[in-house]
């Protein structure tokens, strides 16, 4: 199974581990792209500050995320694990997991970046602020500028089994799965049950539950469809679609009355 996580806007301090070594992260055919963008995001917050801030949408209160990415070259580095925080991280619990589950963690979680494309949460990163929205002066959207080299590397990575897709829609962008792997690709929203709407805080908590159960779980779905079943035993309330056509992916909803 492998899990396709969304980043967290705010993130942990780098803390004083070791620097960055851009070789060492997982997905090594993603190096090249990644520091294109590192490159140019480090330039860009070490010349012009308001520039910088504009560039990355962030408000006056944010100015220090500037000077943050400037020194992403020398700063500390920790498992990116550490590093994303926010409600679905915090639901999550990657710290509180077993030593089995934590297995299951570092092999099946791949969390999406505007600065490194994908890590596995046992990837040692600094923390930055580069979402997957902004626009670069040299490479542009970064949505854009992932797509290729991720349409090269995220098939081999996705294997032969379930993916399990609870991106957001920007970082969705990014890659989308085709052919045989869609079809064995479930992406999943969660709807607030008495509203049949999307709700922020009940998406994000749920979809940290989420994983967080089929990783203590011994359940291992192979494809959507066992997937459905193993969330209902896990007591999930599951809508599924099943696509109509070849090479589309499955859609499933959660439905959530309260988040506990």
């Amino acid at each position: 199974m492998l899990v396709l996580l969304p980043p967290s806007e705010g993130k942990a301090s780098s803390g004083r581990g070791a620097p960055l070594k851009p070789e060492s992260l997982s997905l090594p055919g993603l190096t090249a792209a990644r520091e294109a963008v590192l490159t140019e995001l480090v330039e860009l917050c070490a010349g012009d500050e308001d520039k910088a801030r504009e560039v990355l949408g962030l408000s006056e209160g944010l100015r220090g995320e500037v000077a943050k990415n400037a020194e992403l070259r020398t700063a500390g580095a920790r498992p990116a694990g550490e590093i994303y925080t926010g409600v679905l991280y915090d639901s999550l619990g990657l710290a509180s997991l077993d030593t089995a589950a934590k297995r299951r963690a570092s092999r099946s979680l791949l969390v999406f970046s505007g600065l490194w494309g994908a890590v596995r949460v046992t990837d040692r990163i600094p923390s930055y602020r580069c979402s997957m929205g902004v626009k670069l002066p040299g490479l542009g959207a970064l949505g854009a500028h992932w797509r290729t080299p991720m349409a090269a590397v995220l098939p081999e990575v996705a294997g032969s089994g379930l993916v399990l897709d609870l991106r957001s829609a920007a970082y969705a962008a990014a890659w989308k799965p085709k052919g045989e792997v869609a079809g064995r690709t479930a992406s999943v929203r969660v709807l607030h049950a008495p509203t049949r709407k999307v709700v922020s805080h009940f998406n994000k908590a749920t979809k940290g539950r989420i994983v967080r159960s089929l990783l203590t779980s011994e359940a291992e779905p192979k494809g959507p469809a066992e997937l459905v079943e193993a969330l209902r035993d896990l007591g999930y309330v599951v809508e599924a679609q099943a696509p109509a056509k070849s090479g589309q992916s499955w859609s499933l909803d959660v439905l959530v009355d309260e988040i506990h």
